[in-house]
């Protein structure tokens, strides 16, 4: 049978199709105009018919098509003007069906639960931008030329930095890179800001790492700064065992180890009784009682005088923390790699807003 006798017998197909109810319309929709509907194999077959006939048979296929939809609208009113009685009856009183609802992702809810905690006590929210140059990345932070971080192997560099930048001191701002942390924002808020400062500055970060379980090249921060007239090591201890309690419970303790930040002067890192065994020990905190959660320590004075305030008048305290490490002990979620998957099996835990463990 020739392509323009099948669109002639498909007329007349169509001309003696009827329909009761609504359904019986969908069922002569989609076996004529869906995916794998008669007037749509014939417009496949229209692919293969030769040059010399297309005109003809084209201006046929779209007459069939528009009279397939005409006979479609036709059959459509046909059922509305029955009314009820050409389908089963509908229940107006009857509850709607529910959809499943969905669930913020397991970081964003740590990390405003952080946010909140931080809020509590006075903190307000700064946002920087991604992309940073040397000076907020590094140099304003009293970061060596020859500091280690500054190399490829721990940063992503969009302009590549230039040695002869370098060998002065850094180039202030031809050198741009992923911020490898958001002490950046912390930068921009010094600058920019009146004293006294508190706030915490919660955003992604990157670090040409290996990925792994426990390490991701994007992961995200939040980090904290607090500069005023006699701020003190003391306060800095007090604001982050107020944080471990509120987020942890009050069951647990911090203790601080001396380390050191190129910001920060004493620097610390800041260990918590681990909240799965208790501070007996686990494979968790590798049978040593105790979890490390953030760095910290006093701003340097160096970084103050780099953004303009006067270190002999004002001091302050900084800390940061990667949100990721704090949901793995919040939720006991074993590899780093589950939050970038979107694995829904994984992610359906969250929408009650508990993981189940």
């Amino acid at each position: 049978m020739s392509l323009l006798e099948r669109v002639s017998a498909l007329e007349a197909e169509m001309a003696k199709a009827k329909a009761r109810t609504a359904a019986e319309v969908e069922q002569f929709r989609v076996a004529m105009l869906g995916r794998n509907g008669a007037v749509t194999e014939l417009f496949d077959a229209f692919k293969e018919v030769a040059s010399e006939e297309k005109r003809l048979l084209g201006q046929r296929l779209n007459q069939l098509k528009k009279a397939a939809q005409a006979r479609i609208d036709e059959l459509k009113a046909g059922v509305q003007e029955s009314g009820p009685s050409s389908g089963p009856a509908i229940d107006l009183s009857a509850p709607s069906l529910t959809e499943p609802t969905g669930s913020l992702h397991p970081i964003t809810i740590v990390r405003q639960r952080i946010v909140d905690i931080f809020g509590r006590i006075g903190y307000t929210v700064s946002q920087g931008p991604e992309v940073e140059d040397d000076r907020h990345n590094f140099g304003a932070l009293n970061f060596p030329p020859d500091h280690p971080a500054r190399d490829m192997q721990d940063t992503f560099f969009v302009h590549p930095p230039d040695p002869a930048r370098k060998e002065n001191g850094g180039g202030p701002d031809g050198d741009l890179a992923l911020r490898t942390h958001t002490s950046s924002v912390q930068v921009r808020v010094m600058e920019g800001s009146k004293l006294p400062i508190r706030t915490i500055s919660p955003g992604r970060v990157y670090r040409n790492e290996a990925i792994s379980a426990r390490a991701h090249c994007m992961f995200h921060q939040v980090e904290g700064l607090y500069v005023d007239k006699g701020v003190s090591f003391a306060d800095l201890k007090g604001t982050l065992d107020y944080f471990t309690k509120s987020l942890f419970g009050q069951d647990v303790s911090i203790r601080m180890r001396p380390s050191y930040f190129p910001f920060t002067e004493p620097s610390a890192e800041v260990d918590m009784s681990c909240s799965i065994c208790g501070g007996a020990g686990c494979h968790i905190c590798k049978h040593s009682g105790w979890v490390e959660i953030m760095g910290c320590g006093m701003v340097d004075p160096a970084v103050l005088v780099n953004c303009n305030i006067d270190p002999t008048e004002y001091s302050g305290f900084a800390f940061g923390m990667g949100v990721e490490r704090i949901a793995q002990l919040v939720y006991r979620v074993p590899d780093l790699r589950m939050y970038w998957e979107n694995d829904v099996r994984f992610l359906d835990q969250f929408t009650a807003g508990t993981f189940r463990s």
